[in-house]
Protein backbone atom coordinates (compact mmCIF):
# COMPACT_ATOMS: atom_id res chain seq x y z
CA UNK A 1 0.00 0.00 0.00
CA UNK A 2 0.99 3.64 -0.07
CA UNK A 3 2.18 3.90 3.11
CA UNK A 4 4.83 0.61 2.86
CA UNK A 5 2.87 -1.81 5.23
CA UNK A 6 1.92 -5.05 3.42
CA UNK A 7 -2.00 -5.69 3.79
CA UNK A 8 -2.26 -9.47 5.49
CA UNK A 9 -6.32 -9.48 5.87
CA UNK A 10 -9.54 -6.83 5.86
CA UNK A 11 -12.47 -6.72 7.51
CA UNK A 12 -15.60 -5.02 7.10
CA UNK A 13 -18.50 -3.81 9.34
CA UNK A 14 -21.85 -2.37 9.43
CA UNK A 15 -23.27 -0.46 12.42
CA UNK A 16 -26.00 1.77 12.71
CA UNK A 17 -23.00 4.01 14.81
CA UNK A 18 -19.40 3.27 15.78
CA UNK A 19 -19.00 2.45 19.03
CA UNK A 20 -18.26 5.33 21.60
CA UNK A 21 -15.36 3.48 23.37
CA UNK A 22 -14.06 1.02 21.02
CA UNK A 23 -15.42 1.83 17.50
CA UNK A 24 -16.09 -1.81 16.34
CA UNK A 25 -18.46 -3.66 17.94
CA UNK A 26 -17.34 -6.19 20.60
CA UNK A 27 -18.12 -8.84 18.28
CA UNK A 28 -15.79 -7.20 15.87
CA UNK A 29 -13.39 -7.19 18.32
CA UNK A 30 -13.44 -10.54 19.84
CA UNK A 31 -12.77 -11.54 15.85
CA UNK A 32 -9.72 -9.21 15.28
CA UNK A 33 -8.10 -10.50 18.94
CA UNK A 34 -9.09 -14.30 17.71
CA UNK A 35 -7.51 -13.65 14.18
CA UNK A 36 -4.01 -12.14 16.01
CA UNK A 37 -1.90 -15.16 15.69
CA UNK A 38 -3.26 -16.84 12.47
CA UNK A 39 -2.30 -13.42 10.33
CA UNK A 40 0.58 -12.27 12.47
CA UNK A 41 -0.34 -8.26 12.00
CA UNK A 42 1.48 -6.26 14.18
CA UNK A 43 -0.61 -2.74 12.96
CA UNK A 44 -4.75 -1.94 12.16
CA UNK A 45 -5.22 0.81 9.88
CA UNK A 46 -9.41 1.95 10.50
CA UNK A 47 -10.91 3.74 7.69
CA UNK A 48 -12.09 6.62 9.87
CA UNK A 49 -10.87 9.09 12.07
CA UNK A 50 -10.81 7.36 15.72
CA UNK A 51 -11.77 9.68 19.19
CA UNK A 52 -8.22 9.15 21.47
CA UNK A 53 -10.54 7.29 23.94
CA UNK A 54 -11.67 4.61 20.98
CA UNK A 55 -7.92 4.50 19.63
CA UNK A 56 -6.47 3.78 23.61
CA UNK A 57 -9.16 1.31 23.92
CA UNK A 58 -8.48 -0.24 20.57
CA UNK A 59 -4.64 -0.76 21.54
CA UNK A 60 -5.05 -1.83 24.94
CA UNK A 61 -7.67 -4.97 23.46
CA UNK A 62 -5.66 -5.66 20.60
CA UNK A 63 -1.77 -5.07 22.18
CA UNK A 64 -1.11 -3.32 18.76
CA UNK A 65 -0.47 0.05 17.04
CA UNK A 66 -3.84 1.11 15.78
CA UNK A 67 -3.56 3.77 13.10
CA UNK A 68 -6.83 5.95 12.04
CA UNK A 69 -7.57 7.47 8.63
CA UNK A 70 -6.01 10.93 9.60
CA UNK A 71 -3.12 9.61 10.52
CA UNK A 72 -2.58 7.33 7.64
CA UNK A 73 -3.01 9.92 5.19
CA UNK A 74 -0.95 12.34 7.15
CA UNK A 75 2.06 9.54 7.49
CA UNK A 76 1.79 9.34 3.25
CA UNK A 77 1.63 13.44 3.17
CA UNK A 78 5.07 13.10 5.20
CA UNK A 79 6.49 10.48 2.86
CA UNK A 80 5.56 12.78 -0.34
CA UNK A 81 6.43 16.28 0.97
CA UNK A 82 9.53 17.48 -0.96
CA UNK A 83 9.85 21.25 -0.74
CA UNK A 84 10.01 23.35 2.52
CA UNK A 85 6.26 24.51 1.95
CA UNK A 86 5.32 21.12 1.71
CA UNK A 87 7.14 19.64 4.52
CA UNK A 88 5.80 22.63 7.01
CA UNK A 89 2.37 22.21 5.74
CA UNK A 90 2.63 18.39 7.08
CA UNK A 91 4.21 18.83 10.15
CA UNK A 92 1.42 21.32 11.33
CA UNK A 93 -1.35 19.31 10.61
CA UNK A 94 0.72 16.16 12.42
CA UNK A 95 0.84 18.42 15.38
CA UNK A 96 -2.75 19.50 15.38
CA UNK A 97 -3.71 15.94 15.66
CA UNK A 98 -1.58 14.60 17.68
CA UNK A 99 -2.41 17.61 20.66
CA UNK A 100 -6.24 16.17 21.44
CA UNK A 101 -4.66 12.14 21.30
CA UNK A 102 -1.85 13.46 23.73
CA UNK A 103 -4.20 14.84 26.23
CA UNK A 104 -6.36 11.04 25.92
CA UNK A 105 -2.94 9.74 26.69
CA UNK A 106 -2.89 10.53 30.16
CA UNK A 107 -6.24 10.95 30.66
CA UNK A 108 -5.75 7.95 33.37
CA UNK A 109 -3.79 10.77 35.18
CA UNK A 110 -6.01 13.53 34.49
CA UNK A 111 -9.14 11.42 36.11
CA UNK A 112 -7.37 11.55 39.95
CA UNK A 113 -7.92 15.12 39.79
CA UNK A 114 -6.34 17.78 41.32
CA UNK A 115 -5.03 18.20 45.08
CA UNK A 116 -2.60 16.75 47.33
CA UNK A 117 -0.85 13.81 46.35
CA UNK A 118 -2.03 14.26 42.42
CA UNK A 119 0.85 15.99 41.24
CA UNK A 120 2.72 13.76 40.34
CA UNK A 121 5.67 13.34 37.25
CA UNK A 122 3.22 12.11 34.90
CA UNK A 123 1.00 15.12 35.37
CA UNK A 124 3.80 17.26 34.99
CA UNK A 125 5.27 15.83 32.10
CA UNK A 126 1.49 15.87 30.17
CA UNK A 127 1.90 19.74 30.76
CA UNK A 128 5.08 20.19 29.59
CA UNK A 129 4.36 17.97 26.24
CA UNK A 130 1.09 19.93 25.53
CA UNK A 131 3.28 23.15 26.33
CA UNK A 132 6.11 22.25 23.66
CA UNK A 133 3.16 21.43 20.74
CA UNK A 134 1.08 24.09 21.38
CA UNK A 135 4.66 26.49 20.74
CA UNK A 136 5.12 24.20 18.33
CA UNK A 137 1.69 24.95 16.22
CA UNK A 138 2.28 28.40 17.13
CA UNK A 139 5.45 28.44 15.44
CA UNK A 140 4.53 26.26 12.52
CA UNK A 141 1.29 28.08 12.20
CA UNK A 142 2.99 31.44 12.02
CA UNK A 143 5.42 30.21 9.22
CA UNK A 144 2.50 29.26 7.23
CA UNK A 145 0.84 32.46 7.22
CA UNK A 146 4.16 34.36 5.85
CA UNK A 147 3.67 31.42 2.93
CA UNK A 148 0.11 32.45 2.84
CA UNK A 149 0.86 36.32 2.77
CA UNK A 150 3.52 35.85 0.17
CA UNK A 151 1.02 33.99 -2.37
CA UNK A 152 -1.24 36.37 -1.23
CA UNK A 153 1.09 38.91 -2.76
CA UNK A 154 1.91 36.99 -5.81
CA UNK A 155 -1.83 36.35 -6.68
CA UNK A 156 -1.98 40.13 -6.32
CA UNK A 157 0.96 41.13 -9.11
CA UNK A 158 -0.53 38.17 -11.37
CA UNK A 159 -3.93 40.07 -11.02
CA UNK A 160 -2.53 42.79 -12.16
CA UNK A 161 -0.82 41.14 -15.35
CA UNK A 162 -4.21 40.25 -16.16
CA UNK A 163 -3.15 36.76 -17.02
CA UNK A 164 -5.70 33.94 -16.84
CA UNK A 165 -5.41 31.32 -13.99
CA UNK A 166 -6.50 27.80 -15.08
CA UNK A 167 -6.67 25.40 -11.63
CA UNK A 168 -6.18 21.50 -12.25
CA UNK A 169 -8.55 19.87 -9.50
CA UNK A 170 -9.62 16.10 -8.78
CA UNK A 171 -9.21 13.04 -6.46
CA UNK A 172 -5.64 11.54 -5.89
CA UNK A 173 -4.02 10.15 -8.63
CA UNK A 174 -6.38 11.04 -11.91
CA UNK A 175 -3.28 12.76 -13.69
CA UNK A 176 -3.21 15.94 -13.14
CA UNK A 177 0.48 16.12 -13.24
CA UNK A 178 0.36 14.17 -16.21
CA UNK A 179 -2.54 17.02 -17.66
CA UNK A 180 -0.11 19.70 -16.78
CA UNK A 181 2.94 18.18 -18.27
CA UNK A 182 1.35 17.30 -21.63
CA UNK A 183 -0.62 20.72 -21.69
CA UNK A 184 2.67 23.20 -21.10
CA UNK A 185 5.45 20.59 -21.27
CA UNK A 186 6.43 20.48 -18.25
CA UNK A 187 8.90 18.16 -16.41
CA UNK A 188 6.70 17.73 -12.91
CA UNK A 189 7.52 14.96 -11.37
CA UNK A 190 4.37 12.20 -12.03
CA UNK A 191 3.58 9.22 -10.03
CA UNK A 192 0.26 6.42 -9.74
CA UNK A 193 0.64 6.37 -6.18
CA UNK A 194 -1.41 8.60 -3.91
CA UNK A 195 -0.76 12.30 -3.04
CA UNK A 196 2.42 12.80 -5.67
CA UNK A 197 1.57 15.89 -5.43
CA UNK A 198 1.64 18.13 -2.52
CA UNK A 199 2.98 21.55 -3.61
CA UNK A 200 1.59 23.89 -6.22
CA UNK A 201 3.36 23.63 -9.63
CA UNK A 202 2.17 27.01 -11.91
CA UNK A 203 3.81 26.73 -15.49
CA UNK A 204 2.37 29.03 -18.40
CA UNK A 205 0.50 28.01 -21.44
CA UNK A 206 -0.42 28.92 -25.01
CA UNK A 207 -4.41 28.66 -25.98
CA UNK A 208 -5.03 28.82 -29.20
CA UNK A 209 -4.91 32.12 -30.67
CA UNK A 210 -1.69 32.79 -28.26
CA UNK A 211 -3.29 33.87 -25.23
CA UNK A 212 -1.20 32.92 -22.27
CA UNK A 213 -2.75 31.63 -19.44
CA UNK A 214 -0.57 30.07 -15.70
CA UNK A 215 -2.02 26.86 -15.39
CA UNK A 216 -1.43 25.03 -11.26
CA UNK A 217 -1.70 22.16 -10.28
CA UNK A 218 -2.54 21.39 -6.60
CA UNK A 219 -2.93 18.72 -4.10
CA UNK A 220 -5.06 15.41 -4.79
CA UNK A 221 -8.36 15.18 -2.96
CA UNK A 222 -9.73 12.13 -1.50
CA UNK A 223 -12.76 11.14 0.53
CA UNK A 224 -13.31 12.55 4.15
CA UNK A 225 -10.39 14.45 4.13
CA UNK A 226 -9.63 15.48 7.65
CA UNK A 227 -10.13 18.67 8.48
CA UNK A 228 -6.93 19.26 10.13
CA UNK A 229 -5.48 18.59 6.60
CA UNK A 230 -7.38 21.09 4.82
CA UNK A 231 -6.82 23.92 7.55
CA UNK A 232 -3.15 23.57 7.50
CA UNK A 233 -3.13 23.08 3.48
CA UNK A 234 -5.30 26.71 3.65
CA UNK A 235 -2.20 28.38 1.79
CA UNK A 236 -1.96 25.55 -1.07
CA UNK A 237 -5.76 25.05 -1.64
CA UNK A 238 -6.61 29.12 -1.72
CA UNK A 239 -4.84 28.90 -5.35
CA UNK A 240 -7.93 27.30 -6.13
CA UNK A 241 -10.41 30.49 -5.25
CA UNK A 242 -8.19 32.78 -6.99
CA UNK A 243 -8.76 30.40 -10.42
CA UNK A 244 -10.04 32.12 -13.45
CA UNK A 245 -11.10 27.96 -14.59
CA UNK A 246 -11.07 24.58 -12.91
CA UNK A 247 -10.37 21.76 -15.04
CA UNK A 248 -11.61 18.76 -12.78
CA UNK A 249 -9.88 15.72 -13.95
CA UNK A 250 -11.54 12.23 -13.29
CA UNK A 251 -9.69 9.09 -13.73
CA UNK A 252 -11.87 7.32 -16.19
CA UNK A 253 -10.75 4.21 -15.29
CA UNK A 254 -10.79 3.66 -12.06
CA UNK A 255 -14.09 1.70 -11.16
CA UNK A 256 -14.66 4.30 -7.86
CA UNK A 257 -14.92 7.52 -10.60
CA UNK A 258 -18.19 8.48 -10.07
CA UNK A 259 -17.47 8.25 -5.75
CA UNK A 260 -14.29 9.68 -6.55
CA UNK A 261 -15.94 12.95 -8.16
CA UNK A 262 -19.13 13.27 -5.60
CA UNK A 263 -15.81 13.34 -2.83
CA UNK A 264 -14.36 16.31 -5.17
CA UNK A 265 -17.85 17.87 -5.37
CA UNK A 266 -18.19 18.15 -1.59
CA UNK A 267 -14.43 19.02 -0.90
CA UNK A 268 -15.17 22.06 -3.33
CA UNK A 269 -18.45 23.21 -1.42
CA UNK A 270 -16.47 23.23 1.55
CA UNK A 271 -13.64 25.08 0.26
CA UNK A 272 -16.51 27.35 -1.16
CA UNK A 273 -15.40 27.33 -4.55
CA UNK A 274 -18.30 24.98 -6.14
CA UNK A 275 -19.24 27.72 -8.25
CA UNK A 276 -16.38 28.58 -10.08
CA UNK A 277 -16.63 28.18 -14.04
CA UNK A 278 -15.08 24.61 -14.18
CA UNK A 279 -14.63 22.13 -16.75
CA UNK A 280 -14.42 18.01 -16.28
CA UNK A 281 -11.56 16.75 -17.81
CA UNK A 282 -12.17 12.16 -18.34
CA UNK A 283 -8.72 10.96 -18.65
CA UNK A 284 -7.05 7.79 -18.87
CA UNK A 285 -9.86 7.40 -21.83
CA UNK A 286 -7.27 5.17 -23.93
CA UNK A 287 -7.73 2.58 -20.29
CA UNK A 288 -11.60 1.92 -22.11
CA UNK A 289 -9.30 -0.16 -24.89
CA UNK A 290 -8.02 -2.34 -22.55
CA UNK A 291 -10.64 -5.12 -22.66
CA UNK A 292 -9.74 -7.24 -19.62
CA UNK A 293 -10.65 -4.70 -17.26
CA UNK A 294 -13.81 -4.29 -15.71
CA UNK A 295 -15.73 -1.35 -15.35
CA UNK A 296 -17.79 -0.50 -12.22
CA UNK A 297 -21.83 -0.28 -13.51
CA UNK A 298 -21.95 3.35 -12.74
CA UNK A 299 -19.04 5.34 -14.35
CA UNK A 300 -18.03 8.98 -14.36
CA UNK A 301 -20.46 9.31 -17.62
CA UNK A 302 -23.44 8.53 -15.74
CA UNK A 303 -22.39 10.26 -12.40
CA UNK A 304 -22.23 13.59 -14.71
CA UNK A 305 -25.50 12.67 -16.83
CA UNK A 306 -27.39 12.39 -13.21
CA UNK A 307 -25.94 15.95 -13.27
CA UNK A 308 -28.01 17.40 -15.92
CA UNK A 309 -27.07 18.58 -19.41
CA UNK A 310 -25.01 21.49 -18.95
CA UNK A 311 -22.56 18.90 -16.47
CA UNK A 312 -22.20 16.51 -19.72
CA UNK A 313 -21.40 20.00 -22.50
CA UNK A 314 -18.90 21.06 -19.71
CA UNK A 315 -16.96 17.34 -20.27
CA UNK A 316 -13.78 16.64 -22.20
CA UNK A 317 -12.35 13.59 -22.67
CA UNK A 318 -9.06 13.40 -22.75
CA UNK A 319 -5.32 10.50 -22.29
CA UNK A 320 -3.01 12.76 -20.58
CA UNK A 321 -0.33 10.27 -21.03
CA UNK A 322 -1.37 9.56 -24.72
CA UNK A 323 -1.83 13.53 -25.08
CA UNK A 324 -4.99 12.44 -26.96
CA UNK A 325 -7.89 15.46 -27.27
CA UNK A 326 -5.18 17.87 -26.08
CA UNK A 327 -6.56 20.19 -28.94
CA UNK A 328 -9.67 20.18 -28.03
CA UNK A 329 -9.50 21.00 -24.64
CA UNK A 330 -7.11 23.55 -24.93
CA UNK A 331 -9.94 25.36 -27.31
CA UNK A 332 -12.66 24.26 -24.67
CA UNK A 333 -10.55 26.25 -22.53
CA UNK A 334 -10.01 29.38 -24.46
CA UNK A 335 -14.40 29.14 -24.85
CA UNK A 336 -14.98 29.10 -21.14
CA UNK A 337 -12.56 32.07 -20.60
CA UNK A 338 -14.35 34.18 -22.82
CA UNK A 339 -12.30 33.48 -26.26
CA UNK A 340 -14.24 33.38 -29.00
CA UNK A 341 -16.27 30.27 -30.69
CA UNK A 342 -14.87 27.97 -32.52
CA UNK A 343 -18.22 27.73 -34.65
Amino acid sequence: MAAGAEVVGKTVQQLAEPSKSLYVGKGKLEELVASRDSLDFTVIILDDELSPNQQRNLEEALNVKVIDRAALILDIFARRARTHEGRLQVELAQHQYLLPRLAGQWSHLERLGAGIGTRGPGESQLETDRRLIRRKIQRLTRQTEDIRKHRNLYRRKRQKSGIPVVALVGYTSAGKSTLLNALCGAEVLTDDRLFATLDPTTRRMALPGGTTVLVTDTVGFIRKLPPTIISAFRATLEELAEADLLLHVVDMASADAADQCESVEDILVELEIADRPRLTVLNKIDMLLDSSREWDEQSALDYLSDRGEAAVADTVLISAYRKWGMAHLLERVREKLGGESAG
